[in-house]
């Protein structure tokens, strides 16, 4: 998927469990079927999951996990992973790599929600859980500043999808991101952010409602737009709603974090329709979310 992707295998694995933690060696080894894109992850035995990045840009992930992810889990409404070991590098992988406790769940999938309205409701509760923390020295969040820091490769990614998208979608997208990009910045002050609440960043229960939130790579303050992505990407339309109410988002805030939706969603299309199926089809779902919600003929 990425320019410079390091090739994760099972035998690596393996091997790397071994050399630095022979307590686990030989446990089962199995790869886990995800649609993540910086991080390999393979279960180890029943209990444990191991987490290699993918690339070097994503190393920091691993020690702000095990910084901020004890303080964070009494303060959510939900599981969130747990680091319980931390690997350097050995047997040819270059990076730091970590082993997490596996948290059981399924990726949500957009269009296929067993209960949306109670996901949605879960989703506000999380979201309103981590703008209550209040912890010294955080980091800024990944994508927490102004949003419209996202229209500049946004603009450059939609002009990538001229032989993906027909020109009335393309002028359509176009005239969304200048509606809701031109909002101001926000101005306020900052909240603590997950930051990438993408569908493949939660896991459901049999119900279908919120069981965990992972990879908080990304976490930090920043824009409370910034967690309001997750209504374009995943929830229906009543479920934008519900998500939308019980957070008490204001018209300015409920705007930038549509515009970060459909600015995410564009750039995202444009990278990885041919090499990430499930990123690209979730981008899709949120174009076509957000149109239908700029278009007054319609209605989400």
């Amino acid at each position: 998927m990425h320019e410079g992707e390091f090739a994760v295998t099972g035998e690596l694995v393996t091997r790397l469990v071994a050399a630095q933690f022979p307590h686990w060696a030989g446990w089962p080894l199995t790869p886990v079927a995800s649609s993540g894109t910086v991080n390999a992850l393979f279960r180890l035995g029943t209990d444990l999951v191991v987490r290699l990045p993918r690339v070097d840009w994503s190393l920091g992930a691993t020690e702000t996990e095990g910084t901020w992810l004890p303080l964070l889990a009494p303060r959510l409404p939900v599981a969130i992973p747990e680091q319980v070991a931390v690997g350097v590098p050995g047997e040819g992988y270059p990076w730091p790599w970590a082993v997490y406790r596996w948290l059981p769940g399924t990726v949500p999938v957009e269009d296929k929600l067993t209960d949306p309205l109670g996901l949605a409701a879960d989703l506000a509760a999380f979201v309103r859980a981590m703008r209550a923390v209040d912890l010294a020295d955080a980091p800024a969040a990944y994508r927490g500043g102004g949003h419209s820091l996202l229209d500049p490769p946004a603009r450059a990614a939609l002009a990538g999808l001229a032989g993906l998208l027909d020109p009335a979608e393309l002028a359509a997208i176009g005239a969304a991101l200048d509606a809701d990009l031109g909002v101001p910045d926000y101005a306020g002050p900052p909240v603590w952010l997950h930051a990438d609440l993408m569908p493949g960043n939660l896991l459901v229960d049999s119900r279908g409602r919120l069981a965990a939130v992972i990879d908080f790579a990304t976490l930090g303050v920043g824009d409370p737009s910034c967690d309001l992505i997750v209504a374009w990407n995943l929830l229906t339309p009543e479920g934008r709603e519900v998500f939308r109410a019980a957070l008490g988002v204001d018209e300015p805030t409920w705007r930038r974090g549509r515009g970060r939706a459909l600015a995410i969603a564009v750039i995202a299309l444009v990278y990885y329709h041919q090499t990430n199926p499930a990123f690209a089809g979730n981008a899709r779902y949120v174009i076509r979310e957000v149109l239908a919600a700029c278009d007054p003929t319609k209605t989400g």
